[in-house]
């Protein structure tokens, strides 16, 4: 019950933020253009690229996973070059909110990845999570090569015996992938605390190795 609890509060929590996902145009921030990531051998790095409704949630839940190196949100698969945010909410390019996930498979396994996922979305709903609706909040795991999409394919449908309804989740090959604007990069690592912890709580009671923030030095 305790982790049926837990598992909510973080779904809940993400699709509260999502609520407010179509009006960050009212809040644009400046911010010094990077990829969240971790300094490591490169020759070790996989990365995969998850479509989870609102990027901002999706890609602060995954920065919590130990094993997960970088992030980095942007659109994916798309009908145009170079879209500004304001393009794609039009609805007219095709792109999809999406997280590039860089992560280390020594660390943490894609299955485990496409799992945690699941538990993030409603695999089951077309171009609609929480109360973002629009086909660029639509799910889908994109990959870069046969054999990731391969593993892709199979574990999604393995889980996908576990809904009464068709899943939804796109589980096609990446065909483009633009980075998103400053703002929307790190957003709520910037903007709100209670995800975290919501999320750490969540994936400590999955039993998975966390990664904690160093606490800041008092002056």
């Amino acid at each position: 019950m305790k982790s049926i609890l837990i598992l909510l509060g973080v779904v809940l929590g993400i699709a509260v933020f999502a609520t407010s996902c179509g009006d960050s145009l009212k809040k644009k921030s400046t911010g010094i253009k990077k990829e969240n990531e971790t300094n490591m051998d490169t020759k070790n790095v996989k990365e995969i690229y998850f479509a989870g409704g609102c990027f901002w949630g999706t890609e602060h839940f995954f920065q919590q996973v130990r094993g997960v190196v970088g992030t980095e949100v942007g659109y994916a698969n798309g009908n145009t070059e170079n879209p500004t945010y304001e393009q794609v909410v039009s609805h007219t390019t095709g792109f999809a909110e999406t997280v590039k996930v860089k992560y280390d498979p020594e660390q943490v396994d894609l299955k485990l990845l496409i799992d945690l996922y699941f538990k993030t979305i409603d695999p089951t709903s077309i171009d609609k999570q929480g109360n973002d609706r629009g086909n660029q909040y639509r799910t889908g795991i994109y990959s870069t090569d046969k054999e990731t999409e391969a593993i892709v394919k199979a574990e999604v449908e393995k889980l996908a015996k576990n809904y009464s309804k068709p899943v939804v989740v796109e589980t096609i090959p990446l065909k483009n992938f633009y980075r998103a604007e400053d703002y929307h990069q790190d957003y709520l690592d910037k903007t709100r605390e209670a995800t975290a912890i919501s999320n750490r709580g969540f994936l400590k009671s999955q039993g998975m190795p966390i990664r904690f923030p160093k606490k800041k030095q008092k002056k």
